[in-house]
């Protein structure tokens, strides 16, 4: 239970900016704390889009601006660490196209302008997709996305290799033996929130898959980053098909 309850403040304090603290004794290292910080992912979305909702239905007066505020600060919640993948990935595509090397550019602290206009796209689809879900009622139908795409990282770290040290130990802590408990948990949670639940998550996973496979055929190789951008990419065709 120790490592269960590490690994939950684990997922929160890596994937949000929500005050998390741990203590000096505390061994974030382990594997057993590493396993269940990635099965506690799709709770992080699950608890950012309750709390979107929660701050929407106190702006509900202010109509689309009401919901601006809330799909930007969506984003705020958590840390915009998935949309700075965009910018680093698509910024190492373009390096990439002109013989530069793709893995030495996504490690750079710097970005190039297409990298920054790429990620500019994706903000506004982004907020767009949430200011209608929001706007048109859609609240059930948003938290189920936030999770839904999270499960679907998930099947994408289990599917491919990485050139990163980080998520090649988070793949190597990550008991397979809880994933199908764990999808039939928010399944279950899902079908409460949306008829259409189980359909969404399957086009989620493909979605996942086949945005990660393009990201990975033209950089060759899949790190974070990639991780990142799919997440983005998976949310924001799940709002519009949603919708």
């Amino acid at each position: 239970m120790r490592n269960l309850y590490l690994g939950f403040k684990f997922s929160f304090s890596y994937f949000t900016i929500l005050p998390i603290k741990f203590r000096s004794k505390d061994d974030l290292s382990k594997k057993e704390v590493l396993n269940h910080m990635l099965l506690t992912l799709p709770f992080v979305g699950f608890i950012l889009g309750l709390l979107t909702v929660v701050l929407f239905t106190f702006l509900a007066k202010l109509g689309w601006y009401g919901a601006i505020i809330s799909a930007v600060a969506y984003m705020m919640m958590y840390g915009f660490i998935h949309t700075e993948a965009v910018v680093d990935v698509y910024d190492a595509m373009y390096a990439s196209h002109s013989g530069k090397d793709a893995f030495e550019i996504i490690k750079e602290p710097t970005v190039g302008a297409l990298g920054v206009l790429y990620a500019v796209g994706f903000v506004l689809m982004k907020v767009a997709g949430i200011v209608v879900l929001l706007t048109h009622n859609l609240l059930a139908e948003f938290v189920a996305v936030l999770i839904i795409s999270r499960l679907s990282l998930l099947t994408q770290i289990i599917l491919h290799d990485f050139k990163s040290s980080f998520v090649t130990g988070l793949k190597e802590s990550l008991d397979y033996w809880y994933l199908m408990p764990l999808f039939l948990i928010f399944t279950t949670i899902g079908s409460y929130l949306t008829l259409y639940f189980i359909l969404y998550l399957l086009v989620g996973i493909v979605m996942g898959f086949v945005i990660s496979i393009f990201f990975a055929s033209k950089l060759k190789f899949v790190n974070g980053d990639v991780l990142g951008a799919t997440l983005e990419g998976v949310e924001i065709l799940l709002f519009l098909l949603v919708v």
